[in-house]
């Protein structure tokens, strides 16, 4: 189903003894997004779990001037609903204009493009959607959480904003029967700092400092992650604070056998879903395309890179914008929508995923659960989260990856066959089942 219709789902079923409320400050700031990322849409299915019914009882926070502020349920919707249309989550792939692009050029014949393609759609209304907000609801200038919270609230923040600062979380102290709840997704920059920029290293310590001192508990995807966070949380004091592992699913849509996927048999393409920089590894990606095309001419597969640009990336820019051979064979797209996402990601002779780290992986559940075969880099994070249904492979092994692509290209490929039926049998897991575990963990502290 749509995610309207998940909307509708997700609000049904037995509402937690406890009021939640739930921080929404990072969430009201993605209308300056072109689409979402993974945090982006984790912190999107929560709030519209929490706050998309007035009988829910939960609340809303954001951060003001004035400091953190419970804001209207009314208002709150608003952020929510208006944040989903931004981001084009309703939109057909026929009405998302970037789609269309991508089809029109994977369909089309080669021609001489001196460097990538790139797609790169811009969303408008921004200021206008601000604007509307503040004449109907005016600034957020709400009750304080310590005389606003009924008590034995929850206050749970899921985008790890702004955690590195203590003066916003110091309230906590003053209302011991709140429980802080943090949702963790990782802790790759201070695990692997050479891949961020050089500041969010300091910046991602102090929000293991603060968790310590202001949070009740944690969640994570991955028991990777709980196990470098409890590692890390001892030293602090905190070595028994309660952590839920608890997976991420895709969002309906990808699971959804009714929203068409794109068919090209004559086109055989590849997508990789992310944030282009240097932890995502798409330097080995473009030089292993650089070959193919080397090999194979016109017959090599196409590339579809779907996210927006990063930084510390100018390697993979410079391929990017300047590399001739790659040119009638990669194209590099952001702004595309949700539904164009699993329509495209659907057609697709795989997903590929070379990361060097990372904390779960969110294309990866897409993938499975829409069906196409994953081809991954052999991390922990990727074994866990595939369920043991990707292809794995060394992320510096860019040989493999050539084999490996070029063997899942061919018609009829034993290889892609082999792992279509891995995902094939796949049980993608539901929302509904999620926020069950989620608000009982909630509930019980």
């Amino acid at each position: 189903m749509h995610d309207r219709a998940f909307l509708a789902a997700a609000l049904r079923g037995s509402p937690m003894d406890c009021p939640v409320a739930y921080d929404i400050t990072r969430l009201a700031t993605r209308v300056l997004n072109r689409t979402p990322n993974g945090i982006d849409r984790i912190d999107s299915a929560f709030a519209r779990r929490l706050l998309g019914s007035a009988t829910a009882g939960h609340l809303a926070m954001m951060m003001t001037l004035q400091g953190p502020r419970i804001i209207s349920g009314a208002a709150a919707a608003d952020v929510v609903n208006g944040i989903f249309l931004h981001w084009g989550e309703d939109e057909a792939p026929g009405e998302d204009e970037s789609y269309r692009r991508i089809v029109n050029w994977l369909s089309g014949e080669t021609s001489s493009f001196k460097a990538a393609q790139r797609v790169a759609r811009g969303r408008s209304g921004q200021a206008s959607g601000v604007a509307r907000w503040i004449r109907q609801h005016g600034f957020p200038i709400g009750q304080s959480p310590v005389a606003a919270l009924p008590k034995g609230a929850r206050y749970l923040n899921v985008s790890q904003f702004p955690l590195w600062i203590p003066s916003y979380f110091r309230w906590l102290k003053q209302r011991p029967d709140v429980k802080g709840v943090f949702f963790i997704h990782d802790l790759l920059p201070i695990e692997h700092p050479e891949y961020f920029r050089k500041a969010e290293y300091d910046r991602h310590l102090r929000r293991l400092v603060n968790l310590a001192e202001f949070g009740a508990a944690a969640i994570v995807t991955t028991q990777v992650v709980k196990e470098a966070l409890q590692a890390h949380l001892a030293p602090l004091g905190r070595k028994d604070m309660p952590i839920l592992v608890a997976p991420i699913p895709a969002a309906p849509i990808f699971s959804d056998r009714r929203a068409a996927s794109l068919e090209l048999t004559d086109s055989p393409y590849f997508v990789a879903c992310g944030t282009i920089e240097p932890r995502k590894n798409h330097l080995l990606l473009l030089h292993v395309w650089r070959e193919l095309v080397r090999r194979d001419g016109a017959s090599a597969p196409k590339l579809v890179l779907i996210g927006a640009r990063g930084w510390e990336n100018e390697n993979v820019v410079d391929l990017l914008e300047r590399c001739h051979a790659i040119g009638n064979h990669v194209i590099e797209v952001s702004g595309l929508s949700t539904p164009g996402l699993k329509a495209l990601m659907g057609g697709a002779r795989a997903l590929l995923m070379p990361s060097f780290a990372e904390g779960y992986g969110l294309p990866i559940a897409e993938a499975l659960a829409v069906g196409t075969p994953v081809i991954a880099s052999d991390i922990a994070a990727f074994e866990e989260s595939g369920a043991g249904r990707i292809t794995a492979l060394s992320p510096i092994d860019g040989e493999k990856w050539l084999e490996t692509i070029r063997a899942f290209t061919a018609p009829n490929s034993p290889e892609r066959a082999a792992a279509k039926a891995q995902t094939d049998r796949f049980e993608a897991p539901s929302w509904s089942g999620y926020f069950a575990k989620a608000e009982a963990f909630l509930s019980d502290l």
